[in-house]
């Protein structure tokens, strides 16, 4: 499993011309969900995202986690974040998670998010989406299972 988090002063993702989702200040969260995930590790990646301290305090160094901020999450599912470009100049996706599968782990991270964050927005899983944000800092995290 693989979260892209991007700390944001506002996010949005719009599916068909409408946008499904926004948020101001917090992260703009893309998940990728690989062959053999879990909850358990779903689980693991959710505690450290939502513990990250990478806002900054009074003083501009950085110290406050999103809870501190009141900050926000907008969560994208991102299969293309397991594409192996090793061979050829066409990505592989062998590695990417199955749909279903794939959806169902997407739905319970928003659920699980949804119980320690207050302002939780998502795309539209498997649809052709157009994010737009604005990276803080900027500043990009990975984090993986």
């Amino acid at each position: 499993m693989k979260f892209v988090i991007q700390r944001v002063s506002e996010a949005s993702v719009e599916v068909a011309g409408k946008t499904v989702g926004a948020i101001g200040t917090g992260y703009m969260v893309l998940i990728g969900v690989g062959q053999g995930d879990t909850r358990t590790e779903a689980d693991k990646l959710i505690k450290k995202m939502i513990g990250l301290r990478i806002f900054p305090d009074e003083q501009g160094k950085i110290n406050l986690s999103l809870k501190d901020v009141e900050g926000g999450l907008l969560l994208i599912s991102q299969f293309t974040l397991y594409a192996d470009c090793r061979k050829g100049n066409r990505p592989s996706f062998v590695n990417a998670g199955d749909p279903k599968t794939a959806e169902e782990l997407y739905e319970y991270i928003i659920a699980e998010c949804k119980k320690s964050v207050p302002v939780v927005e998502k795309g539209v899983f498997g649809a052709k989406m157009k994010v737009s944000l604005c990276n803080e800092g900027p500043f990009t995290i990975l984090l993986e299972s």
